[in-house]
């Protein structure tokens, strides 16, 4: 089951998918971090027989769930980006935050500030996205916790990132972190996640390259905050960040940024400047 939240002409609506051109509304509801709210929310969805959508437009795209209690980040979580940052394998997450004013729908575009938009970098991820609240729990729990997996880019200031040794001030810039296009309900997580840039490819890894998998950080994150339905956790990025390479290569307005995970779906954004 895929869920989504597109944008009406007042408000937002969560939707369940039935194909790739039909969007069936679950009444009453606003967006996907609504209904997982509800303890029977995949009932609710597998029932919904609403109003029924056939114009999905690019720009009707909202995030799946429009303002998450929580964003946690997980950084250096791929190998190979780990060694191409010439680090160490970590022995537990590295963890920071982003906050809801972060996150821009699928397919809207990334605009560059005017003020930081000269080192600007992608970074493809897996998020995470949990559908009942996890306290210390389990791997049994971890795993139960977790509602699916959509696709994210954690696009990053590297300027502002890297003018202290904390990362947060890079990561959460406003309308920067492209996420969806949709919630894939119970699905395993399997395949290759893969970044394009202007058709590039920039990134390619399988995401059994994560050194700590989505259930391992649900569990791990459970034991300092309690997690809640809605929120989101995002994975890390593998190899292939523009700040990585010899010379850095940045996003500049004109480009247009692709991330893929198999069987998750796609993001498309246009990269533009900052009127």
């Amino acid at each position: 089951m895929r869920l989504a939240t597109l944008r009406l002409t007042e408000g937002t609506v969560a939707v369940r998918l039935e194909d790739d051109d039909t969007a069936v509304e679950i009444t009453g509801v606003p967006d996907v971090g609504a209904l997982l709210a509800a303890d029977d929310w995949r009932e609710l969805a597998a029932a919904a027989d609403g109003t029924r959508h056939t114009d999905l437009a690019p720009e009707r795209w909202a995030p799946p769930v429009l303002r998450p209690g929580k964003i946690v980040c997980v950084g250096l979580n791929y190998r190979n980006h780990i060694l191409e940052m010439g680090r160490e394998l970590p022995s537990h997450p590295t963890l920071f935050a982003k906050f809801a004013e972060a996150l821009v729908g699928p397919f809207d575009p990334i605009t560059l500030p005017a003020h930081a938009g000269e080192a600007v970098d992608w970074e493809g991820e897996v998020a995470v996205v949990v559908g009942r609240t996890a306290r210390k729990v389990d791997e049994a729990g971890a795993r139960e916790a977790i509602a699916g997996y959509a696709v994210l880019n954690d696009v990053t200031m590297r300027d502002y990132q890297y003018r202290t040794t904390q990362w947060l001030q890079g990561k959460t810039f406003e309308a920067s972190t492209p996420f969806g296009p949709w919630l894939t309900v119970d699905a395993g997580l399997a395949g290759e996640l893969s970044t394009h840039l202007d058709g590039e490819q920039v990134q390619r890894t399988p995401v059994d390259d994560m050194v700590f998998d989505p259930v391992a950080l649900v569990e791990y994150i459970s034991h300092i905050v309690t997690l809640a339905p809605g929120d989101v956790i995002a994975t890390g990025t593998p190899g292939g960040v523009g700040h990585a390479r010899k010379p850095a290569r940045y996003l500049a307005p004109g480009n247009e940024l692709t991330t893929t995970v198999t069987g998750l779906g796609t993001l498309r954004n246009r990269v533009v400047a900052e009127d």
